[in-house]
């Protein structure tokens, strides 16, 4: 613009080159300048040559808002008219102190994914979109200019720049000099000083700035930016340049008229040549737009670069002439052209009434978001209002990954968080869901988080944790919801691909186990081929059961033929199989259901109920004696040696600790790759050696302790027994090959036990031969004589 747009502004001073007090005035031309200038105006002249100039109380408020321009040297030549043609030279400005060094930061250390400048822009313009639309509503006026609210994006790949326009609100003079030289926060200084402090903050890629950044972030792909502007509220256009590691930046007012600007704001970013082959590119910046900015409200365009075909109207001269009465097929060819292509048309599904979009429609954004080829087998979506106000969408997928460590992953990116409708990030680890519950895909928008947000905020954050709880409790209602479907194969199938997530949660998260014990589902003694629920189980408890049972195996079969199981099967309870190996860590976790208590059956301390307990007191008087002799024999492998109530048909079973690990547990933590002997030693805990009273076996060792108690035949017996039942109540022997060789020991004892009695009877046989043996004549009764059958009847 000509300075004859400038309005002069009176301002009272005085001349230090002699004592009388001279009036003049000064323009605000006059004042963009540091050292020496020329104002035109109509008063008379007056010299100011090489003096300084002073504000004093005759001084017009004007000279107050400049305090930076006191003491300066400057010349004033007035005119008798006014020069519409002055130059008008730019203001160069110095940056905020906290600014320079915010801007070091930031270009240097703060983001380390230079993609998100785009976001942070592109949300700016989105912000001054929304403010014009507000201020509209009262001021019609403020639309007039440019009544089209959008966004335009154009890659310049030949001169490696980015330009961004939007028609928003806009800025003047002084909304660039505060909003882009100074940060009106108050906290920055501190934030940058803890930023210094702390290597690990640094060090943490994903944070994004807390105070009002994201215009800054230019600054990672760009070694100059310029800035142009024009308010409404004004008529002139400003101009903001700053280069990056510049502590100054400077305004000036737009002149050329083909960059004049109705309304809005124009960001022309000139990228640094490592960064220019990638964001000047089209395609790339397509992409970033629908990553990131898909889902803003206002049409965002990009300058797309676009191929077409045309006829060819190129002719050969020699073709035509020996075809001219032949007709010929038209030539095309392919040209390339540039249009404006609108890259943001999906509206964010999240934001419509639930009760106006299709299944369909939720499946089809489902597959289009996360890449999935099958429905999802349950979604719900819903707003929260209250002291929190969010809306999410959330699926329950139809199959879980191949790689199962996905599902558990500190990587899984299946939530996706929207700030006002921009992408902010899908890379969290427990902040808006727990582990357990990361099979869950879906999407969050929060208009009450800051746009410029970090993990340490969701960390930190009051409303994160509202936000986590209400979409648990969703995910259980959805969970719950397929469980009560009659399609029984639906839950069957959830269970079968996230059933592991369930019993994570129980030993993860203890506040939500009412919610997940309804989900729990096991096998049973009774139910070897479908899956019980724990309400199930409960409801077909026998009356004089006071207790869940169950037992931990690696499989069914194992699980059926465990000797532990005898004593219950006989009194018809039904038993839990845990075949799976964090089974039991859930189990251990829950404790009870509806107040009934989960109830090991391979632990000692075993309580079945309704046994005559005057009979067992006379049985463990009688093998008192038994049990103590095991005890000496077999010393420190067992803590104790006592009469069983948990077997029936085995001689006898090995029972672990009350407290301590049982064997399925043992051998699990055995397997582990960095599992410690010394942690295994400690949680091995006691083992009690538990006797069949009944058993033909313990029957004879009780006879036997009385008669031959130093006898190494029975000694042996006893040492084969217990290894015996090491194994078959799940244990390892500590010596297999010597617990094989005695079992070769007495199966040859047995084998030639067996030959000698074979020999002696052959000699018996042998002896009667000679001897003619009568045979004895059998007596039958009348009523036992078989008729033979007439043949003529």
């Amino acid at each position: 613009m000509a300075s004859m747009n400038f309005t002069s502004t009176g301002a009272s001073g005085s001349s230090i080159s002699g004592k009388q007090e001279v009036r003049f005035t000064i323009c605000r031309a006059t004042q963009l300048n540091k050292s020496s200038r020329v104002c035109r105006t109509t008063t008379p002249r007056t010299n100011f040559a090489g003096k300084r100039f002073y504000c004093s109380k005759h001084m017009h408020n004007s000279c107050a808002k400049f305090p930076s321009h006191v003491y300066r040297s400057f010349r004033c030549q007035a005119a008798v008219a006014e020069v519409e043609d002055a130059e008008i030279p730019a203001e160069k400005l110095e940056y905020q102190a906290e600014v320079s060094r915010l801007l070091d930061l930031i270009v240097h250390s703060l983001y380390s994914h230079k993609e998100v400048f785009l976001r942070e822009l592109v949300s700016n313009a989105s912000d001054a979109l929304d403010k014009l639309r507000f201020l509209s509503v009262t001021d019609d006026s403020l639309m007039k200019d440019a009544p089209e609210l959008e966004i335009r994006i154009k890659p310049d790949p030949d001169n490696s720049t980015i330009t961004i326009v939007d028609t928003g609100i806009g800025m003047t003079k002084q909304d660039l000099i505060e909003s882009l030289g100074t940060i009106a926060q108050s906290g920055t200084a501190k934030f940058i000083n803890a930023l210094k402090d702390n290597k690990d903050a640094l060090s943490d890629n994903n944070l994004i700035g807390q105070f009002g950044v994201g215009f800054y972030s230019a600054f990672l792909v760009a070694e100059k930016v310029i800035v142009s502007t024009k308010s409404p509220k004004s008529d002139r256009q400003f101009v903001w340049e700053g280069e990056a590691d510049s502590s100054s930046y400077i305004i000036r007012e737009e002149t050329d008229p083909e960059k004049l600007l109705p309304r809005g704001t124009s960001i022309t970013l000139y990228l640094k040549p490592d960064d220019a082959f990638e964001y000047s590119d089209p395609i790339r910046i397509k992409e970033l737009v629908k990553s990131y900015s898909q889902f803003i409200s206002f049409p965002i365009h990009v300058w797309m670069e676009k191929t077409r075909t045309v006829p060819d109207t190129t002719t050969d001269t020699d073709s035509a002439s020996s075809e001219s009465q032949e007709e010929k097929e038209p030539k095309t060819k392919t040209e390339k052209y540039y249009e404006w292509e609108l890259v943001n048309e999906t509206k964010p599904i999240w934001m419509r009434n639930p009760k106006e979009v299709e299944k369909s429609e939720y499946d089809a954004f489902y597959k289009s978001t996360f890449n999935e080829y099958l429905d999802p087998s349950a979604y719900t979506h819903f707003t929260t209002e209250g002291e929190v106000e969010f809306r999410s969408l959330l699926y329950i997928p139809g199959m879980a990954p191949f790689n199962a460590e996905e599902l558990y992953s500190a990587n899984a990116k299946n939530i996706r968080l929207y700030v006002k409708r921009v992408f902010i990030s899908s890379d969290f680890d427990g902040e808006l869901l727990p582990r357990y519950l990361g099979f869950v895909k879906g999407v969050v928008d929060s208009n009450d988080l800051p746009l410029n947000v970090s993990r340490e905020i969701l960390q930190e954050s009051r409303i994160v944790r509202i936000m986590k709880k209400r979409l648990v409790r969703k995910i259980f209602d959805m969970c719950q919801e397929i469980a009560d479907r009659e399609d029984k194969e639906a839950y069957k199938n959830f269970w079968t691909n996230f059933g592991r997530s369930i019993k994570l949660g129980c030993i993860e998260d203890s506040a939500n186990h009412k919610r997940l014990t309804p989900l729990l589902r096991f096998f049973t003694s009774k139910h070897e081929d479908s899956l019980v629920s724990l309400k199930t189980y409960v409801e077909n408890m026998k009356p004089d059961q006071n207790a869940i049972y169950y037992f931990a195996a690696d499989s069914i079969k194992s699980a059926k033929s465990a000797p532990f199981l005898e004593a219950l099967l006989k009194k018809d309870y039904e038993v839990l199989f845990l075949i799976e190996p964090i089974d039991e860590v859930a189990i251990t976790n829950l404790q009870e259901y509806e107040g009934k208590k989960f109830v090991d059956i391979s632990k000692e301390d075993l309580d079945l109920g309704g046994d005559d307990e005057e009979e067992e007191r006379e049985k463990e008087k009688e093998y008192q004696l038994l049990c103590d002799w095991m005890k000496q024999i077999l010393g420190d492998k067992v803590a104790k040696v006592q009469v069983s109530k948990r077997i029936s048909t085995s001689p006898c079973v090995l029972v672990s600790g009350k407290f301590g690990w049982s064997a399925n547990m043992e051998r699990i933590m055995k397997a582990q790759t960095l599992g410690d002997d010394s942690t295994l030693d400690f949680m091995r805990g006691r083992r009690v050696l538990e006797i069949n009273p009944d058993h033909p076996i313990i029957k004879d060792l009780n006879l036997a302790c009385k008669d031959s108690p130093r006898s190494t035949k029975y000694q042996n017996i006893v040492n084969i027994l217990h290894e015996t039942a090491m194994i078959s109540s799940g244990f390892f022997p500590e010596n297999s090959a010597e617990y094989g060789g005695k079992v070769f020991e007495v199966l040859g004892l047995a084998m030639a036990s067996q030959g000698d009695h074979q020999s002696a009877n052959e000699e018996e046989e042998e002896k009667s031969a000679d001897v003619e043996v009568v045979p004895e004549v059998e007596v039958l009764e009348p009523s036992e004589v078989q008729q033979d059958s007439d043949p003529w009847n």
